[in-house]
């Protein structure tokens, strides 16, 4: 597998190339960091209620110059209803100015969300009419996720993904083998435990860096999401990448690392 390979990939359904570490946008990240990471390629964008004026309008900007290449990803986050559903998307919409979406999900499926008829038909009217090239949902139930690849008309599934936590190798993602989803994984550092040295670990530490390529050399993983806080941060992510997959040592010692950190 050659950088590029690695760092790019097509996106099923959305029609884009797209660079594989996605910026979401919750961590506060400054606009000269958000243009650092344009200028960078990094291109799929995720959008959530907690985003900031100044973050918009660096976002808008760069929308409303190149539209086709960036990957706009945004939802419902209390998806219970068909109403709430529209209403999500139409608002974003109409705050960035946009004639659709490349992704629209469903958040925290189960919990925020509901998947219930209604619902899923909204997503597919979404879909029909343009407002949404992909439409998916983030879900921490790998049993449920696993059937939804088989038996919804869902294009993206957004999963939790890192060392630690494993499971969608077994769980989901051989389901793929029936169809393939968009896939996009978060919580990459599990929530910053993966940066800390367990108690008792006398070896190396996993980086922000190392995190986000365990993800990236899953061949079921399209892209990873880094919520950097900061241009440098943002910056030493894409750096890292460039040493491209994980060796099978390196592989090794991280799973065994997860383990640890658990």
């Amino acid at each position: 597998m050659d950088n590029d390979d690695f760092l790019y990939r097509d996106l099923p359904f959305v029609g884009k190339r797209a660079h594989r570490l996605g910026l979401a946008f919750s961590n506060g990240i400054e606009p000269a960091g958000i243009e650092a990471a344009f200028d960078r390629g990094v291109n799929y964008l995720f959008w959530t209620n907690f985003s900031k004026a100044p973050q918009m309008e660096v976002v808008k900007a760069a929308l409303h110059t190149d539209r086709e290449r960036y990957v706009l990803c945004g939802g419902a986050t209390l998806g219970f209803m068909a109403g709430s559903v529209r209403h999500a998307a139409t608002k974003l919409l109409r705050r960035l100015d946009l004639e659709y979406i490349d992704v629209f999900q469903l958040y925290w499926l189960g919990r925020m969300s509901a998947f219930t008829n209604a619902v899923q038909q909204e997503l597919m009217k979404l879909r029909d009419e343009g407002l949404a090239r992909a439409v998916g949902v983030s879900i921490h139930n790998r049993k449920r996720a696993a059937r939804l690849v088989e038996d919804s008309p869902l294009d993206m599934l957004m999963l939790r993904y890192n060392a630690a936590h494993p499971g969608a190798e077994v769980d989901v993602f051989p389901s793929y083998a029936k169809r393939r989803p968009l896939t996009v994984a978060y919580t990459a550092t599990s929530w910053r435990k993966l940066l800390k040295r367990p108690k008792g670990w006398d070896g190396p530490v996993m980086t922000p860096g190392d995190c986000y390529r365990f993800c990236l050399t899953s061949p079921h993983v399209d892209v990873v999401l880094s919520a950097a806080g900061s241009r440098a941060e943002i910056e030493e992510n894409l750096e890292s990448l460039s040493k491209g997959p994980l060796t099978a040592e390196e592989d090794g010692w991280m799973r065994r690392f997860g383990q640890a950190a658990k």
